[in-house]
């Protein structure tokens, strides 16, 4: 039977902030998955045996994160413009608990630049989101206390083997496209960073995937050679809180 869980009709404590860096999940509901199906649904069985279809929020292929019969943790939120009340967050695999939930590393690593928690940063930033750059749009701008500002996209780690946590873990065009913007950005003099957040306890290092998107491998080292920063972190998860935590090297 999957772990019991009370089921909560709406979680007003879902990813709220501490002064700490934490962020706190809020009452979750767990159960086993069935499976991963369409790219964004996930059917779940709950402790009373109910099936249940969850959102999830991760566009990629999810290799080594959507083991069918592994324990599941959802996250359930109510309102009339939610279809699906119930938010796929973590998975148990054999070795670590994995964040599948590509949206949480936006808000950790805004929680971070605001409490000073990001070592790359002098002290706490003031945080823009959602900025256009060019033909893009980049997640973040952080401004230290000097007025200092760094133009950051933020990536999301799930996929590890043999202790090398890997991104991307599918093609992604548009990827490779934040990457040659904050090149040109760093060509043109201004601070950016790609900040990789691994979601996942088993990985000790990162690389960037070539056997999957050897493309995207390319543009990494390119826009690294044209002066843009690599900030990776790997986050501790619990069934309470998520918080960014050590840094992990990159391997190349």
């Amino acid at each position: 039977m999957p772990p019991t869980a009370m089921l909560h009709e709406s979680n007003s404590g879902y990813l709220a902030e501490t002064p700490q860096g934490f962020l706190s999940w809020g009452e979750l509901t767990a159960g086993l998955l069935k499976r991963r199906y369409k790219r964004f649904l996930a059917e779940v069985e709950l402790a009373d045996g109910r099936l249940v279809t969850a959102h999830t929020a991760n566009t990629g292929r999810m290799t080594g994160c959507a083991e069918p019969g592994r324990p599941v943790w959802l996250s359930r939120h109510a309102g009339p413009a939610r279809r699906l009340p119930f938010t796929w967050e973590m998975i148990r695999m054999p070795g670590a608990l994995v964040g599948i939930n590509t949206q949480v590393p936006n808000r950790l690593a805004a929680l971070a630049a605001r409490t000073g928690l990001l070592a790359e940063l002098d002290g706490p930033a003031e945080v823009e989101t959602e900025v256009k750059c060019g033909a893009s749009r980049l997640d973040l701008r952080l401004t230290d206390r000097h007025g200092r500002p760094v133009l950051v996209e933020v990536k999301n780690s799930t996929l590890a083997e043999g202790g090398t946590a890997y991104f991307p873990d599918a093609v992604t065009a548009r990827g490779a496209r934040h990457l040659d913007e904050l090149a040109a950005r760093a060509r043109a003099g201004e601070r950016t960073a790609l900040l990789v957040v691994v979601q996942r306890g088993d990985a000790e290092r990162f690389s960037p995937a070539d056997h999957i998107d050897p493309q995207w491998g390319r543009r990494l080292r390119a826009a690294l050679d044209q002066g843009m920063e690599i900030w990776i972190y790997r986050a501790e998860l619990t069934l309470k809180t998520i918080a960014l935590g050590p840094h992990l090297p990159l391997v190349l």
